[in-house]
């Protein structure tokens, strides 16, 4: 926990009273920890103010006061990523919290929706359906869609469709300098590029227009294995990647669940290797790919034709508040060396703190570079690599990162050049996720945009 002294950013952030309709919070006020409490609570986040507007108007004048204030700014919708935040000293910084800014607007005939800048994705997807449609969402239905667009965004349709970023057609936003702007493909394009990709270095997002997609249901669930049938999971769901087409978008996770009695009976004290994801293919062909996963008699299957609304939740990621800590890396391969070193670390007879050790299908559209995309650009990964687990208390973040590196380390051997934002969160992790000529455009342009450093995002350009 920070023990740092606020009093003296307090006093500057004093001047952001009254703005947001009052809903600007200083240290020691009422209202202060709720607000500076982001979604991973084990992320202790100490700013000097908290500020929660209710429109782009509210933003442009707490960055302009924070501005005259010498104040810097970190915009945050949900927090999921808000660990990367306690890696800076906070007490010069407004958090601008956009959980007052929501809403969604489609439109059907454009395939598209108009989403505000706090808005979470189950919203989104929710609104999209009534109209017959569906949006390159992640895999947690209480994710907001501005920071998870901001950071590439990889979801259960993404080796067909892509990055989430890439599904941006427009950007409304807060500059450093209190400007309100709209950036597409034909106004600030420089920006437009950035934003997709290089996160909340750039300003503070009050809205986005995304393109959606013509389906409205998949083919979509889980696998249930015990654990100890890993070795044999693993091993045929990688040689099944290695041929699936690009419709298919699964991950295979080796999890670990404390007996509670609020979870289910068979997942609670289990450990357990689950396959989830998502086939855009009609119910004969997305059987007949299955089939190889299913020969393996899994306890429980649950692949079906869902509607794309249930689609959030296959990946039974946790909704509400919650304390975590990650790791993460890309790989370039899965061969059968780093199979047994993945299994060597979480396999059978294994211990570790992590609640999940995840494998995530990549390639497809993802490793293709289009001409009109964002900053993320296209990564030559074959998986992403996330392991997380939950730290109710302090002391126990350690461990679990700790049990993360280990695994990190185990896979070095495979991994691949680039990370990916949305799943990194080390400190120097920003510079990884970009080839050299993107990094440096990147940089130019955030020097270009906010001379003065005043953004704090969670990756810093």
């Amino acid at each position: 926990m920070n023990s740092i002294d606020l009093s003296t950013h307090t006093g500057r952030a004093d001047s952001l009273r009254g703005l947001c309709g009052g809903a600007v919070h200083l240290p020691g006020a009422p209202g202060y920890d709720a607000a500076r409490t982001p979604w991973n609570v084990a992320a202790d986040l100490r700013p000097a103010a908290v500020a929660v507007p209710r429109d782009a108007s509210d933003v442009a004048d707490v960055m302009h006061a924070a501005l005259d204030a010498g104040l810097r700014v970190a915009p945050m919708s949900t927090g999921h990523a808000a660990a990367l935040l306690t890696l800076d000293d906070l007490a010069d910084v407004v958090v601008v919290r956009m959980s007052g800014l929501t809403g969604v607007t489609v439109d059907p005939d454009a395939r598209t929706a108009r989403v505000e800048g706090g808005t979470l994705w189950q919203d989104v997807v929710e609104a999209a359906a009534a109209h017959g449609l569906a949006a390159l969402h992640g895999s947690s239905p209480d994710v907001a869609v501005a920071g998870y667009c901001l950071g590439g965004g990889i979801g259960w349709y993404a080796r067909k469709h892509g990055f989430a970023a890439d599904s941006v057609l427009a950007v409304e936003l807060v500059t450093p300098n209190g400007e309100l702007l709209r950036a597409d493909a034909e106004h600030h394009a420089d920006l437009f590029w950035a934003l997709r990709g290089g996160g909340g270095n750039f300003g503070v997002v009050t809205a986005l227009e995304i393109r959606l997609l013509p389906f409205s249901d998949a083919y979509a669930g889980m696998l249930l294995w015990d654990r100890e049938a890993a070795p044999e999971v693993l091993r045929t769901w990688a040689r099944w990647t290695a041929t699936a087409p690009d419709e298919v978008t699964t991950s295979l996770r080796v999890m670990s669940f404390p007996p509670l009695p609020e979870l289910p009976p068979f997942l609670s004290g289990r450990q357990l290797v689950v396959v989830d994801g998502a086939l855009l293919a009609d119910d004969a062909v997305a059987e007949e790919l299955l089939a190889p996963l299913r020969a393996l008699g899994p306890e429980m299957d649950t692949f079906a034709r869902v509607p794309v609304t249930a689609v959030t939740r296959i990946h039974m990621d946790p909704e509400g508040a919650a304390p975590s800590a990650a790791d993460h890396t890309l790989l370039a391969d899965l061969p059968e060396e780093a199979i047994e070193a993945f299994l060597a670390q979480v396999g059978p007879g294994t211990s570790t703190s992590l609640l999940a050790a995840e494998l995530r299908q990549l390639s497809g559209a993802l490793s293709r570079r289009t001409p009109d995309g964002g900053a993320i650009g296209a990564t030559d990964a074959a998986f992403a690599a996330f392991l997380v687990g939950i730290a109710p208390v302090p002391e126990a973040v350690a461990g679990v990162k700790a049990d993360a590196a280990r695994v990190v380390a185990a896979l070095e051997p495979w991994s691949a050049a680039r990370e990916l934002p949305t799943f990194a969160e080390h400190g120097d992790s920003a510079r990884r996720c970009y080839s050299d000529a993107d990094w440096d455009r990147l940089r130019a342009l955030r020097a270009q945009v906010d001379p003065g450093g005043r953004m704090r995002a969670g990756h810093v350009i």
